[in-house]
């Protein structure tokens, strides 16, 4: 039988694994609530755990129908006898799923320690698997937000990584300019600004609501403003997104000529530097970082190849930082982000980056917590 450490080593898993497990959980569904899910955060007693589970397992008898009593308990003690060969919560948590498919007979039980850090307690048996706060870690970290907007159309989208999404598009009657002249004239152009105005806050709104989870979860990094006209400069003007959205605005406003798709993909090429400039940003902050540690001596930095990809594979390494010219850059990348790392790549453009090169090869860490 492996010893604690082995065990918590085999439970841990890397994003591509979990990506592919959540693509074979999503395949489960059952006709009645007998799926079972499981989250267990870092810190949390195995034995609590275990306590509950019995609870759940003696309050099962209580279902009526045998065969749906009969997969609850089957899964009940499925978690239980693994959760029995472990002593503790690996660093990152744990997550179960354990539940039989009630046409087939099939029967699964998942245990693992994923890449990022459990963020709740949660147990329930239903008729699929609860995967939702696992998705969350599959996700791209940085997004850039893109608003087209003209006085009656708009579009809401983000860059993530190397993919444009559109996540909503918005349009209104808005009339032209007519030539009427006079008290007449001055009445409907202030009907046709009211009616901008209306339409500025209705896109304010869908872009909050769109927009400031990814904020809310630190993975929005700016917010690119675009549009054929002075539509643009007027909607920044007046304020009407969220005031944490509006300071990720980047200053210059970007001339496109359409809407959709392509007027997101024209926005991205002509405001490369937004995504450059914040791409820097966190670089020189990550390094930053990194000089602070190695000065006060924290024993919370990790270099050297082997010393570098043991704490990776421990889950240990909160930052993997990777000067740009490393030939290996993306074999590092790789097992930086399936193991849960933020991966901040060093541009030779930034102060100090050449030094990091020279004398650390290119590649250190910043860990979570001191390796004993």
């Amino acid at each position: 039988m492996p010893d604690a450490e082995e065990l918590v080593e085999k439970l841990k898993i890397g994003r591509r694994e979990l990506a592919s497990l959540l693509s074979e959980l999503k395949k489960w569904s059952a006709p009645a609530t007998v799926l079972l899910s499981l989250y267990i955060p870092p810190g949390r007693p195995l034995s609590d755990v275990m306590q509950l589970l019995r609870q759940e397992h003696s309050i099962s008898d209580n279902i009526k129908l045998k065969r749906t009593r009969q997969a609850v308990q089957r899964a009940l003690s499925a978690a239980m006898d693994r959760l029995s060969m472990i002593r503790k919560v690996p660093p990152n948590g744990l997550v179960l799923f354990c539940g039989e498919n009630m046409d087939t007979g099939d029967f699964a039980c998942y245990v693992f320690s994923p890449p990022e850090k459990v963020p709740v307690f949660f147990y329930r048996t239903d008729k699929f698997f609860h995967t939702e706060w696992l998705e969350e870690m599959i996700e791209e970290r940085d997004v850039v937000g893109i608003l087209i907007i003209e006085r009656d159309q708009a579009t809401i989208g983000i860059l993530k990584g190397a993919q444009l999404q559109i996540l909503e598009e918005l349009s209104d009657y808005v009339p032209g300019k007519h030539k009427m002249g006079g008290q007449s004239q001055r009445r409907f152009d202030r009907i046709i600004e009211q009616m901008v105005e209306n339409f500025f806050k209705r896109v304010g709104e869908h872009a909050n609501r769109q927009l400031l989870p990814y904020l809310e979860k630190g993975k929005l990094k700016g917010l690119i403003v675009a549009g054929p006209g002075y539509a643009k400069r007027d909607f920044v003007k007046g304020g009407y997104l969220d005031y944490r959205l509006q300071n990720l605005v980047s200053k210059k406003l970007v001339d496109v000529a359409y809407q959709g798709e392509q007027g997101l993909k024209e926005a991205v090429m002509k405001a490369v530097e937004v995504v450059q400039t914040q791409l820097y940003r966190d670089a020189v902050m990550a390094l930053e970082e990194f000089k602070v540690n190695l000065a006060k001596n924290t024993g919370m930095l990790v270099y050297g190849e082997n010393d570098v990809k043991r704490a990776l594979e421990m889950g240990m390494v909160k930052i993997l930082l990777i000067h740009e010219d490393r030939e290996d850059l993306e074999k590092w990348k790789s097992l930086g982000e399936d193991m849960g790392a933020k991966v901040v790549i060093l541009p030779s453009s930034i102060p100090e980056a050449e030094w990091f090169k020279k004398v650390f090869s290119g590649l250190a860490g910043i860990l979570r917590y001191k390796i004993r």
